[in-house]
């Protein structure tokens, strides 16, 4: 019979978890006790609750993922966890942990992740958690957990017990006299559940098989992230999609060296296969599975603001929307405004949040909100409280068998009945902290200096009035609690905007994130680069980013 065995430890600087969870490099992580403590700090931040609980434990398939499954199921039974639900070999995807927390009202899930991060011993790994309601833990919950590593000073573990994850299946173990019971289950069987019940599946399998006479050939990318089972359960075997319609759905430690994030810098593999291939539609998913890109035909890429704006004037094509209505929409405050305008015309609610898709989570389970996404490549439902990459994928997938038309078709009459915000984000990765922040107190102090607003800004020769400027903060309608300093903003008459903020997503240094949007409501089958340009220009004047970030070009434009 394994025994409780407590460990003396001591606090490590900087655990604190940021917009979803804890990411550091590898190496930060194998430091002794360091991913103990975290661990530890996450059940004693819900100390009352932990005993006799349920948790869910899964991850992106990266390096470290099995060791630290290995871990945390230690640690669970030190600290009287009644039942674990562990995705067999460590494999969950994010939105499929928040699924199985919500089917099975657990108490939360351990989600090892870092996302759309690299990964590999000289890469990233992350930690987070998600509450009861399926969702990221809010500020208050993270800010505990926080708290708690500063002051650790013991964990408590089951060093002796021994519990293989590589096949299904119930293993039952007598701790001190307490039954701990951990439930190795398939990671895709009750996420394709959920997604039968949202989506007319038939439907879309009769378009990707071809059916009725309509050639319509998909090319789906899981990038060696978590997806590649669910890529291979949904798009293949559920919806008979040819086997060569998919690529990359073999989940690697290292993402097969590549960098799992799906934009058009990072996916240019697929982009390329879809550009010169004869495809219809392509989606790539991230690490984690909560991101996805959306193709269509000769690589018309469709920009994440744009595509949340598309679905959501969709969202009767989908048997759930159909029976549940769509109570409302929101989007992060950096993506653009298409929603709203979407939001408009359906007489619905439209809320603007800040990054982090924690901030969704209240509105939903309040009824308030039913479709969302942030510009970063997630979209979402109330059907998890995770952005998800495949549902959106079939959400998509979905709108286009009912209509008949492409992916290009679609943007075009979306366009010429909305008008267009054209979008574009560039990204500075992993600069030099220090000088970032002072980059950001000087742009504020410029934006909000008396006489700010109502000064006219001038890049390659248009000019444009600014409105307003601020640092976006945020008032919860559900819960009231505020979360301030989300983004530096500079808001145009016509309605053009300048957004710029650090990124709490990376594990080293600082990422410096630009976003430039402009509405036109005629102009609308433009370049987006070229018709962003004076705006881009004169952020960077404004900003003086080159010289503060060193950097002559962003990592990556989207």
């Amino acid at each position: 019979m394994p025994g409780i065995v407590t460990v003396n430890t001591s606090p490590y600087e900087g655990q604190k978890p940021g917009t979803s969870g804890l990411r550091k490099k590898v190496k930060v992580f194998l430091q002794e006790n360091y991913t103990e403590n975290f661990v530890q700090s996450i059940l004693d931040a819900n100390k009352g609750a932990v005993a006799g609980s349920t948790l869910v434990v899964g991850g992106d398939g990266r390096y470290l993922v099995k060791e630290v499954v290995d871990k945390i199921i230690k640690i669970c039974a030190g600290n009287g966890v009644s039942r674990l639900l562990v995705g067999q070999n460590g494999i969950l995807s994010t939105p499929a942990v928040s699924c199985i927390i919500r089917k099975y009202k657990t108490l939360g899930g351990i989600v090892l992740t870092a996302s759309h991060n690299p990964g590999g011993i000289d890469n990233d790994f992350g930690i987070k958690f998600n509450c009861a309601n399926g969702g990221p833990a809010p500020d208050a919950t993270t800010n505990q957990i926080h708290a708690l590593t500063t002051q650790i000073s013991q964990y408590k573990t089951v060093p002796d017990l021994v519990c293989p994850i590589d096949k299904c299946g119930v293993q039952k173990f007598d701790v001190e006299g307490q039954t701990f019971t951990v439930e190795v289950i398939d990671p895709v069987d009750d996420y394709l559940a959920l997604m039968r019940e949202i989506f007319d599946l038939p439907a879309i399998g009769r378009l990707l098989r071809g059916e009725g006479g309509r050639k319509f050939n998909v090319l789906i990318d899981g990038m060696n992230g978590v997806t590649g089972p669910y890529i291979q359960r949904i798009f293949v075997q559920e919806l008979g999609a040819p086997p060569t319609s998919v690529r990359r759905v073999t989940p690697l430690e290292d993402f097969g060296g590549a960098h799992p994030d799906p934009n058009l810098t990072y996916a240019a593999e697929l982009v390329e296969e879809v550009r010169s291939g004869d495809y219809d539609f392509g989606a790539a998913f991230d690490g984690d599975g909560d991101r996805n890109m959306i193709i269509g035909r000769n690589a018309f890429f469709v920009t994440p603001s744009d595509s949340l704006a598309v679905l959501a004037a969709g969202a009767a094509a989908v048997p759930y929307f159909r029976s549940r209505g769509v109570a409302g929409l929101a989007r992060s405050m950096p993506t653009a405004a298409a929603a709203d305008r979407v939001a408009k015309e359906l007489g619905l609610p439209v809320f603007e949040v800040p990054t982090g898709w924690k901030y969704f989570g209240n509105l939903m389970d309040a009824g308030r909100l039913s479709i969302c996404g942030e510009e970063s490549f997630g979209t979402g439902s109330d059907h998890v409280r995770e952005k998800d990459g495949i549902w959106a994928a079939l959400f998509w997938l979905q709108v286009l068998a009912a209509s008949g038309l492409s992916v290009e078709d679609t943007m075009k009459e979306h366009w010429r009945k909305f008008g267009r915000n054209y979008f574009t984000r560039y990204d500075y990765e992993e600069c030099a902290s220090a000088p970032c922040a002072e980059m950001m107190l000087s742009l504020e102090r410029t934006i909000t200096a008396p006489g700010f607003a109502g000064s006219v800004l001038t890049g390659q020769g248009k000019a444009y009035t600014v409105a307003a400027a601020d640092d976006f903060s945020y008032m919860d309608p559900v819960d009231h609690s505020v979360a301030m300093k989300q983004g530096l903003r500079i808001i145009f008459t016509d309605g053009s905007r300048i957004v710029m903020r650090l990124s709490g997503t990376g594990s080293s240094g600082a990422t410096v994130r630009l976003y430039i949007d402009s509405y036109e409501l005629t102009d609308v089958l433009g370049d987006a680069q070229d018709m962003l340009r004076p705006l881009v220009d004169i952020a960077l004047q404004l900003s003086d980013l080159p010289r503060y970030t060193g950097r002559a070009a962003p990592t990556v434009i989207t």
